[in-house]
């Protein structure tokens, strides 16, 4: 029983799978409250942008 056997946990790293002999490692989940999240998700006012309007050049007075 080596690295060949798929039942042992020497076999599944050397396959690179996972199982009852090798279980994966859990990650761990943020919690964000559902009140948290829906007050980050409602709508909110937009700043308006002012856009910069180019002066047009004088004519020159002669």
């Amino acid at each position: 029983m080596g690295r060949g056997d798929k039942k042992t946990k020497k076999g599944k790293i050397w396959k690179g799978s996972y199982g009852n002999s090798r279980k994966r490692a859990v990650n761990k989940v943020k919690f964000t409250p559902v009140a948290k999240a829906a007050e980050d998700t409602e709508a909110k006012p937009k700043p308006k942008v002012k856009k910069a309007v180019k002066k047009k050049a004088k004519p020159a007075d002669k």
